[in-house]
């Protein structure tokens, strides 16, 4: 069976109609490629090769069916996935994490399907195979047209996905949800075989990556090293670009205190990795992977958490010292 055929069985089969690609009209476009009279070119050009009469467009030029139709529809409907996603998986960690108070029985109540772990699990699992089937999808009509228009061009949009935050397995709701898996199945909360495609590893000189991979065609592998410190992450914190550093490494990278914290940094302030500018503000604590590096390696966190304290006293003393002198002018 045809992936389209699978990615439209699946999508119908979800209990909640969620947002898709249309792979039949995505391929229809791709079609126009071969079958319209020309491909416009820019001046000077000359990447548009004539094929039985017809033009077929090699990716360097101006193309109506890529720079028109083609890839502003498929940002857009994966846009609307990584948003419904986001959001889905965000009230999914809330309703979670409501243990205690007026908030849990809410929370509990304005959930009834999902009273149960083994409910939220089922609904997160269901999410985790959305977000991944998706990202197939994307590759797979990506290639489609690089294959049919002679051109790299998919290739560049996988890359652009990323810049434009709609590569969905770059966001952190799902690193968070993976993690998330983790926790429950070491405290025995849920049943083994809900989990087991989610792993957390340890490779050389004990480098932790966090591992999924739900179908045989793809594979995500989370590197939870700090680029800044070298260590594995500790209060660790992802910039909306995706990348993921320890909360102080970046509070120093933004050059901002612990007093403050990252809302306050420069919107022009870069990624250290992928130097992309404003990505601070926004950067989302990741609660669960902390738990689960905390269980996983406890000695370190320990030995990690003294330094960190010390550290961050002395740095909320030295931020209260500035402030103190520039109030009274000294």
């Amino acid at each position: 069976m045809k992936f389209a055929k699978e990615y439209k069985r699946y999508m119908q089969g979800m209990k909640e109609e969620l947002p898709t690609l249309g792979l039949k009209r995505l391929k229809q476009m791709i079609k126009k490629c071969n079958t319209i009279p020309y491909c416009p070119q820019l001046p000077g050009d000359d990447t548009t090769m004539v094929v039985t009469g017809h033009s077929q467009c090699t990716g360097a030029g101006h193309c109506y069916v890529r720079d028109e139709s083609f890839f502003p529809s498929l940002a857009n409907e994966l846009s609307t996935i990584v948003c419904c996603f986001n959001e889905r998986v965000e009230k999914l960690l809330k309703l979670h994490v409501a243990s205690t108070g007026l908030r849990k029985y809410f929370m509990w109540f304005t959930n009834r399907s999902q009273r149960t772990d083994e409910a939220l699990v089922r609904q997160g699992k269901d999410l985790v195979t959305y977000a991944i089937v998706n990202a197939v999808a994307m590759r797979k009509i990506t290639k489609k047209y690089d294959k049919k228009c002679c051109s790299k061009q998919g290739q560049s949009f996988r890359t652009e996905a990323r810049r434009l935050h709609i590569e969905i397995l770059e966001s952190p709701w799902l690193h968070e949800l993976m993690a998330l898996y983790i926790n429950l199945r070491w405290n025995n909360t849920v049943s083994m075989e809900l989990l087991v495609d989610l792993s957390l590893t340890f490779g050389d000189e004990d480098k932790p990556t966090l591992s999924c991979s739900l179908l045989d065609s793809l594979r995500v592998d989370i590197d939870l090293t700090c680029s800044i410190c070298l260590d594995t992450v500790f209060d660790a914190v992802s910039l909306s670009c995706g990348h993921i550093f320890c909360y102080l490494c970046c509070s120093a990278a933004a050059s901002v205190t612990v007093v403050d914290g990252l809302e306050s940094a420069d919107p022009g302030s870069k990624c250290p990795i992928c130097r992309r500018a404003g990505v601070f503000p926004n950067a989302l604590r990741l609660n669960q992977l902390n738990i689960l590096l905390r269980n996983s390696c406890p000695e370190y966190w320990e030995k990690r958490m003294q330094t960190e304290r010390v550290e961050r006293v002395r740095l909320a003393k030295e931020h209260w010292e500035r402030q103190c002198r520039a109030f009274t002018s000294i």
